[in-house]
């Protein structure tokens, strides 16, 4: 055994069982190794406090591990039944929504102070914001196939063709979705066992993840909240294509789900990476239409099975409807002004601004081409002026842009999940704004991102946290900074 393992409580690749004691940020439950060496530290992402879990050791080090889980063993006491079917994408289903965020809210507000440094973080801590939909609140689902299926009797895995979900911590098993999940729409979710029947019946295979060999590889769903129409996605292989009929599954949809049907799109995937639409693939349409129309706050917007659009969309709306609210706070940094929206997607935050405003120019810019696009088109149809889109890269756009230094007054900020690149942040702050409204889907990116803002002058006025997600670990944050 190499040294470096000697010195170490467990060692990569072992599975442990754990007693899931506390909870820290981002649904990591923490359990503790107890021996005369001292206490050992275990980390296991979507655990609960009170459970017993199986998990496998993916990282260790002298003080600490980091697991994968792999099943619950005993679940926690304050668990609850729940009439929905377990999948991956909701571990904390079964936990009481008041626990779910109370455990988002205290463990959010600890990392302002721990990486923040930010004391008085009760001070100026705003409003939790919970979604309007508990269940059901997804507008977009993936379910894969796989010629490796699970055996929930005798917890194992077995070969028959799934459409499902991947099982928890594997790469290459899927989970027959038997029955509705709680998170997307339950008429889908009931008829999956109908479309996969119907798929099996073709004698086709489904994707086989170590062979990587297969036809079937993914069914995606999007659905409209306006209009309640579902738009599907087919995806498979080209080896086997001349004998599947798509016509006939488009039927199939039609008979299902009658006039809730928008259209049926198909894609070939031939690489053999996990992912839904291949770089080097096509999506062509089979019937119906290949876009639905989504309304957030009086606007509507056209998405396509590939647009960026908010996942939970009624929670979508309080979400901008509190950006719109710090970023009206003070009227005069609005009206009559030049506002940037940095990372603007496809421009749903800069579009409800301008349509609450007035004589303001918006600047949107996100290096996504296709979401400018999108944008683009969005504010043409709701007749929406005084917006100018850009596709680029922001640090690059402000440095090329230097006409714009001491001459915005509000930005809002909504980056990806990875956060602010130091230099961009650093082209932000040069520009000089009186004050920056800053949405983050990941708390600690943002969190390092504010000790820089308080360096440069920056006050942290406000923090709210609004949940898109229920049962699952995320949380949006909502932080609005003014110079000091």
């Amino acid at each position: 055994m190499p040294r470096r393992e000697r010195n170490k409580f467990v060692k990569r690749g072992q599975i442990l069982e754990l007693k899931i004691e506390d909870y820290a940020f981002g649904g990591k439950g923490i359990a503790r190794i107890r021996s005369e060496k001292g206490e050992f530290v275990v980390f296991v992402p979507n655990t609960l406090p009170g459970q017993t879990v199986k998990a496998q050791v993916k990282k260790s080090s002298k003080k600490y591990a980091e697991c994968k889980l792999m099943d619950v063993l005993i679940p926690s006491e304050d668990e609850v039944e729940v009439p929905y079917q377990d999948i991956p994408g909701a571990p904390y289903i079964q936990l009481p929504i008041e626990l779910q965020h109370k455990y988002k809210k205290e463990s959010t507000l600890s990392l302002f102070q721990r990486i923040g440094k930010v004391e008085n973080i009760e001070d100026v801590f705003d409003e939790f914001v919970s979604s309007p939909n508990l269940f059901h609140y997804r507008n977009k689902m993936e379910y894969g196939f796989s010629a490796i299926g699970y055996d929930r009797e005798n917890k194992t895995d077995i070969d028959e063709f799934t459409l499902g979900f991947k099982r928890r911590g594997t790469w290459w098993m899927g989970d027959n979705l038997e029955k509705d999940s709680g998170l997307f729409d339950k008429q889908v979710e009931d008829s999956i066992r109908v479309i996969r029947t119907y798929c099996e019946d073709t004698g086709l295979q489904p994707w086989h993840g170590p062979r990587r060999e297969g036809f079937f590889r993914y069914f995606v769903v999007r659905k409209s909240y306006k209009t309640n129409e579902l738009l599907f996605n087919l995806v498979t292989t080209s080896d086997g294509l001349s004998s599947f009929d798509l016509n006939a599954f488009s039927t199939l949809l039609k008979d299902i789900f009658e006039e809730r049907f928008a259209g049926l799109l198909h894609t070939i995937n031939d690489e053999t990476g996990d992912r839904t639409i291949a770089t080097s693939g096509s999506i062509t349409l089979v019937s119906g239409k290949d876009k639905i129309v989504e309304e957030l706050l009086g606007l509507n917007f056209e998405i396509s099975m590939k647009s960026f659009f908010q996942t939970n969309p009624k929670s979508a709306e309080k979400l901008y409807s509190k950006v719109i609210d710090y970023a009206l706070e003070k009227r005069e940094a609005i009206d009559n002004t030049v506002v940037m929206d940095l990372f603007c997607g496809t421009g749903t935050i800069g579009q409800i601004l301008a349509s609450r405003s007035e004589n303001t120019k918006i600047i949107g810019v996100d290096i996504v081409a296709s979401a400018i696009e999108d944008a683009k088109k969005n504010a043409k149809r709701n007749h929406i002026e005084g917006l100018e889109f850009y596709a680029a890269d922001v640090g690059k756009f402000l440095y090329q842009h230097p006409e714009y230094k001491n001459k915005i007054r509000t930005i809002i900020l909504d980056p990806a999940r990875a956060g602010i690149v130091p230099k961009t942040l650093s082209k932000i702050i040069a520009l000089n704004a009186d004050r920056i409204v800053y949405v983050s889907c990941n708390p600690a990116t943002q969190a390092r991102d504010t000790v820089e803002l308080v360096n440069n002058g920056y006050q942290l006025k406000k923090i709210s946290l609004v949940d898109q997600f229920p049962h699952t670990a995320h949380i949006e944050t909502v932080v609005l900074f003014e110079k000091g």
